[in-house]
């Protein structure tokens, strides 16, 4: 039996109101497609750097995880989302930002 999905736009709008009610600033940067999209996270750390993480589905734990897809310098990581809409126009950008690391992205409902 397969897993019934939730449509992007909907995870999308829940996962930034957690993020608000939590008290995290979190802007959507880009809008990709409402049903089916990826999602981007962008973990702005407020001093120069910042932390994109891409979801994956792992076959050895057969279970879709969060994945740094890069990290460092925020001008960097920026050219490195801004490669990754290049070639996928429906990716969602969300950027949270937060000092403490903070992205709440282990929470269940959201991993």
């Amino acid at each position: 039996m397969t897993e019934a999905r939730l449509a992007t736009g909907i995870w999308v709008s829940a996962y930034v109101r957690r993020l608000q009610l939590a008290g995290l600033p979190a802007y959507i940067t880009a809008k990709g497609d409402d049903t089916a999209g990826a999602v981007l996270v962008k973990l702005a750390l407020l001093d120069g750097t910042a932390r994109a993480y891409l979801r994956r589905y792992d076959f050895e734990r057969d279970a879709r995880v969060w994945d740094v897809l890069c990290d460092g310098a925020e001008t960097d990581v920026d050219a490195a989302i801004s490669r990754q809409r290049s070639f996928d126009s429906d990716l969602w950008v969300i950027e949270v930002e937060d000092a403490k690391g903070r992205h709440l992205l282990e929470e269940d409902g959201l991993a």
